[in-house]
This record gives structure tokens, C-alpha cells and sequence, in this order.
């Protein structure tokens, strides 16, 4: 069995000093929106409790999916740097970004420079570039994790991300090879490829996103950005679909309005069937409304879902 935990949207705070310079534009908007509310959303404390648990449960791997930094000052990569750190080392944890990761087009590289043991595939170079990063791979114990990137630097009022035509064709080609070796193939990606949001949070090509897995299959999609809990399902090959599944902030308290702070763990393991070869788990700890426990909120099995590639 393969245990693997996933958090997204940790939007570490709080915010380091910042020069008058570099507060213009998007980036004074974020501020702004920073301290008129996620600042007291979100909490070191809540962060804390949740980091806890997730080394209670003893994960074989942690999947972050984004959204670590807030308005793309230069401290903010260090600081997160640092909190991957206290997850484990780069070779335990894998890391793909969000649209705050890339907030602006300025700081946008910071990401891959400060966590580029966290986001590359095995094997890899430490010299990759952003254009050819993405999608990666890394293999443990018979499971496939793809890191996609949507992460694009983006105009003020707006948390859209791409993933690109050049990233799509070169994730079909990795979901078909990992396919042929028997892989559980796990996509990490912040923007969900499904459901509706609002125009200015949307995956701007989800529809071709969607018609790729269709075509070439995943057995897993994780994802974040929208702050809740959420599992949808999407058309994969010959009929069988494909779970996406969404955590909620992992920065959220007890008291959020929007969905407390939690995050998924999925124990992966094969099974003698000859249609679906895998069961997948997905449960869900975090806090319920106003309690300051980490418990589980809900159990989920997912192994009828899987696509089969």
C-alpha cells in the first residue's frame, strides 16, 4: 500500500515587509486583500495543527498542489521554501504551483528557483527551465505522480490559469508511457479541469484538459484553488472515469465560513481484479465547524471509478 497525503492552498503568511516599489499594481491589490481578510483566515496556528497530523498519519509521500505564496514578494518563496522543509525533503514531497505562485510576471521563476527540489521529475536536471519542466514525473512504489503546471502570471481581478498546447502534448505522451508500465498515475494540477467557477478563477482551457484525459486516462486528478472539499468525476478511456477530487485550504481555521482547513490522505494499493487493478481510499481529516481537533471527516472509496487507462 501506497499512502499518500495531499494539502493546497496554504497561503503562508504573514506577509514580510515589502518596499513602496514593489506594492504597485496587482501586487497593492493583494495586499489589500490580504489585510482586509486571508489574514485572519488564515494562521500559522491552523498550519501547525495540520502539519501535525499529516506526521501522525506517516504519509510514504505529501502532494502540494499550489498556492504557498500570496502576492509574489521575494521573501515569500523563502518562507515557503522553508515550510516544505518542515514537510520533508525533496525527494518526499512534490510540489506543483499555483496562479499566487505566479502572481506576477517579475517574481513568476522564483517558484521553480527556490523549490526546484520539489518540482522536478526523477532524474531531472537542476538547471530545467520553466517552459520544460512541466508536466514531471516521479515514480514510487507503483505509482506515478505528473506535476502540471496552470501557474501563469496573470492581469489585476484575475486567478485564471493555462496549462498550454506544448504542456498538453507532452502530457498525453507521459500518461500514455506511464500507462504501458502498469502505473497508478496521479495528476497534480491546481486549477480543476471541471465543474463551473467564476470566469476570472477559471482553467482557461479545461475543455481541452478534459479531452485529453478522455483520451488518455489517469487513474487520480488532485487539485485546489477553490478552498473546499469537492469530488467530481470526468469521462476517461473505454468508458471509465477518472476521480478529480479537490481539498479545501490547508490554511483554513476551525471558524471558516467558507470550508475549515483540512487535507486528503489516499491509500493506494493493487487488487486481484482484472477490470479495475488498483483501490484507492480517499479520506478526508481536517477540522469540523469551531473544533480545534484534526479528525476524519469522511472516507471515500474510489477504486470503481478508475479509468483503466
Amino acid at each position: 500500500m501506497f499512502v499518500l497525503a495531499h494539502l493546497t492552498d496554504a497561503h503562508l503568511g504573514p506577509l514580510p515587509r515589502a518596499r513602496f516599489a514593489e506594492l504597485a499594481g496587482k501586487r497593492a491589490l493583494g495586499v489589500l486583500n490580504w489585510r482586509r481578510g486571508r489574514q485572519r483566515r488564515f494562521n500559522i496556528a491552523t498550519i501547525d495543527l495540520l502539519v501535525a497530523d499529516i506526521k501522525a498519519m506517516a504519509p510514504d509521500h505529501i502532494a502540494v498542489t499550489g498556492d504557498l505564496v500570496n502576492v509574489g514578494l521575494a521573501a515569500e518563496y523563502v518562507t515557503a521554501l522553508n515550510f516544505l522543509r518542515t514537510l520533508g525533503e525533496g525527494r518526499d514531497v512534490t510540489v506543483v504551483p499555483g496562479n499566487h505562485d505566479a502572481y506576477i510576471r517579475s517574481t513568476a521563476h522564483h517558484a521553480l528557483l527556490n523549490w526546484g527540489d520539489y518540482m522536478r521529475g526523477d532524474g531531472a536536471n537542476a538547471d530545467v527551465t520553466a517552459e520544460s519542466a512541466f508536466p514531471f514525473v516521479r515514480r514510487r512504489n507503483g505509482v506515478a505522480l505528473v506535476g502540471v503546471s496552470t501557474a501563469v502570471p496573470t492581469h489585476p481581478f484575475m486567478a485564471t490559469g493555462r496549462v498550454g498546447e506544448a504542456q498538453r502534448e507532452r502530457l498525453g505522451h507521459v500518461l500514455d508511457g506511464l500507462a504501458a508500465e502498469g502505473l497508478f498515475r496521479v495528476v497534480l494540477i491546481h486549477h480543476p479541469p471541471c465543474g463551473q467557477r467564476a470566469g476570472h478563477k477559471r482553467l482557461i482551457d479545461a475543455e481541452a484538459v478534459r479531452d485529453l484525459l478522455a483520451r488518455h486516462g489517469a487513474e487520480l486528478v488532485i487539485c485546489g484553488h477553490d478552498h473546499v472539499q469537492m469530488v467530481e468525476m470526468l469521462p476517461g478511456p473505454n468508458g471509465g472515469l477518472i476521480p478529480v477530487v479537490e481539498a479545501p485550504s490547508f490554511a483554513a481555521g476551525p471558524e471558516d465560513r467558507h470550508w475549515p482547513g483540512g487535507y486528503h490522505l489516499y491509500r493506494i494499493e493493487r487488487v486481484e481484479d482484472a477490470r479495475f487493478p488498483w483501490r484507492c481510499t480517499l479520506e478526508a481529516r481536517g477540522f469540523g465547524s469551531g473544533d480545534t481537533a484534526v479528525e476524519t471527516r469522511t472516507v471515500r472509496v474510489l477504486s470503481t471509478a478508475l479509468s483503466g487507462g
